[in-house]
């Protein structure tokens, strides 16, 4: 009887392992989602800048500032970057300057330039304006700023006796959207 019982457990075991010996497989489905991202930083060093007018020849032919690598831009694609003023007039008291008398204009970086950007100076205005334009995204790329204040002797009346000197401020807004 024992023989029997350890050929049964035998018998058994050896079923159990061939049972076990067949493929089984199973399938898993994955995805990649990509979402899209995208930043726009202001480069710290150049978060005030100034136009500055000191001689008859900034007023009467106007000034400018151009900021090197003045946005870096990261974008998992297409975009556009746009700027507005806080103000459609830029009030200092009871006399102003219109915020259309500057003019915003974006080139390529000086550094890391965004491929094929496409750039459209604007006059700077309350409502956004779009600055670049790009069918591609990219990394941590870099764009020129060049603010452009007014000639033509524009400001001559916008001094303000005591003050020197006489400063108009606004906030002007960067933003970037996916495109």
């Amino acid at each position: 009887m024992k023989k029997f019982i350890l050929a049964s457990f035998a018998f058994l075991g050896l079923a159990t392992v061939n049972a076990q010996t067949g493929t089984n497989t199973d399938n898993v489905t994955l995805n990649v989602k990509l979402k899209p991202i995208q930043t726009l930083v202001v480069n710290p060093a150049q978060k005030t800048v100034d136009l500055v007018y000191t001689t008859t020849a900034d007023y009467s032919g106007g000034v400018s500032s151009t900021q090197a690598d003045h946005l870096t831009v990261y974008s998992t694609g297409g975009f556009e970057v746009k700027v507005k003023s806080a103000d459609a007039n830029i009030v200092n008291g009871s006399k102003n300057i219109a915020a259309n008398t500057i003019t915003i204009t974006a080139s390529n970086g000086a550094n890391n330039s965004v491929a094929g950007a496409t750039y459209t100076p604007v006059s700077l205005s309350n409502n956004d304006q779009v600055i670049a334009t790009s069918a591609t995204g990219g990394v941590n790329k870099n764009i020129n700023v060049t603010y452009a204040g007014a000639g033509a002797d524009t400001y001559v009346n916008n001094y303000i006796a005591g003050q020197t000197p006489t400063v108009y401020t606004t906030t002007l807004t960067y933003t970037i959207l996916a495109k």
